[in-house]
């Protein structure tokens, strides 16, 4: 029993490594990339580094979400789960945009 148990907890610790998002800044009024590539499952994290509030947006087919709006230091996740072209923009600065590329994973 004991050695079933430490090995669900490896696999579990190892999981959440695997796992860790994708950061994507937004500063200067700008995403801190204009495109990123990632697949269906991966985390994407929005880190506000500007001194006034981002809003995180997106109208795709592939991912339909709002994250609100949050201050300088804030961040705000989101996790992909269907493969596609998703265009995420800023409600508050309409020339903030940046395109995810969700992929399918291989194998």
């Amino acid at each position: 029993m004991y050695r079933f148990f430490t090995a669900l907890v490896f696999f579990s610790s190892t999981t959440v490594l695997a796992n860790d998002p994708i950061v994507v800044g937004q500063k200067d009024k700008a995403f801190t990339v204009s495109e990123v590539s990632i697949k269906v499952g991966d985390t994407v994290r929005f880190v506000n580094e500007d001194s006034f509030f981002h809003n995180v947006f997106s109208l795709s087919d592939a991912a339909l979400f709002d994250l609100g709006s949050f201050p300088q230091g804030e961040h705000r996740d989101i996790q992909f789960d269907t493969a596609g072209e998703v265009e995420v923009e800023c409600a508050i600065h309409p020339s903030m945009r940046m395109v995810i590329h969700v992929e399918e994973p291989e194998g």
